[in-house]
């Protein structure tokens, strides 16, 4: 057995199809099974990183948002709107939330800004026909989930979760959020939503005032 100290240069080869070292003539046993090893190493490692056949997870190509979910969210968000315009807002929230887990399983490569766009509109719906029914709670959520989705050009979004938080009697954290709205909404472009948000504040501060007055 050599000294660990030995050096001896040995004349491999690697095959230029499977990449796999080897001599050219006959070798020890424990060089031959260390070349063995090497060799099963560089296997698993090239294995580890070619694509499953499926191409699971992989993304395919840039390419334009799925027109047929696209259609099929916008159908359902009609036909929420039209159950709205009846009525029928239990309806209409079924719709709308149909709709919204269609829109969150958009593939991850998908343009995000259409993504939220769409989220933020379906989320005001709901939240618009949860406050019909008087479900403040879950329409406050909702209104919340459109605004974080889309801050600037969403008065109704604030306006919405304002007269919720309202409705609870959480004045203070409704006069709060109208007021972070309105600096939101001040940079955009919808004037009429900036002075409906101006008329909601001050309902709620004279609430709050009336409230101080009479303890």
């Amino acid at each position: 057995m050599e000294s660990p100290d030995t050096f001896t240069q040995l004349s491999l080869q690697l095959d230029p199809a499977t990449k796999s070292v080897s001599l050219p003539h006959s070798a020890s046993h424990s060089t031959t099974s260390e070349l063995e090893a090497l060799n099963a190493l560089h296997r698993s490692l090239i294995k580890d990183l070619e694509p499953p056949a499926s191409n699971l997870g992989v993304p395919p190509p840039p390419m334009p948002v799925n027109p047929k979910r696209s259609a099929a969210i916008g159908k359902l968000r009609e036909a929420g709107n039209a159950s709205f315009k009846k009525g029928a807002l239990d309806e209409a929230v079924r719709m709308y939330s149909v709709a919204l887990d269609m829109a969150v399983q958009r593939p991850v490569w998908e343009a995000s800004g259409l993504v939220r766009e769409e989220l933020s509109a379906l989320y005001g719906n709901r939240a618009q026909a949860r406050m019909g029914l008087r479900d403040w709670p879950g329409a406050a959520v909702d209104a919340e989930c459109s605004v974080e989705l889309k801050k600037v050009g969403n008065a109704k979004g604030w306006w919405r979760r304002g007269t919720c938080l309202r409705e609870m009697g959480r004045l203070e954290e409704a006069a709060e959020w109208i007021r972070e709205g309105k600096e939101f909404e001040s940079a955009g472009p919808d004037r009429q939503g900036v002075i409906e948000l101006e008329a909601l504040e001050k309902d709620v501060l004279t609430r709050i005032e009336k409230a101080r007055t009479t303890v």
